[in-house]
């Protein structure tokens, strides 16, 4: 089984009620992509950076050999 680590960076506040509808549709976007190309996923999260401006999702896919 074969194993593929993502990490999209956004732009925007996740821990507060400003979360931007363009980085959610980044993030299925990139999700039916990787969907498309044979990759089931796994997990997601989303990590804070320190200055709690910016962040990223973590993207974790599999697939089978």
């Amino acid at each position: 089984m074969d194993k593929l680590v993502e990490l999209l960076t956004v732009g925007t506040k996740w821990f507060s009620d400003k979360a931007d509808a363009a980085d959610l549709a980044i993030l299925d976007k990139r999700i039916n992509e990787r969907a498309a190309e044979g990759w089931e996923l796994v997990t997601y999260d989303y990590m804070a950076t320190s200055m709690q401006i910016k962040g990223a999702f973590v993207i974790t896919f599999r697939k089978e050999k």
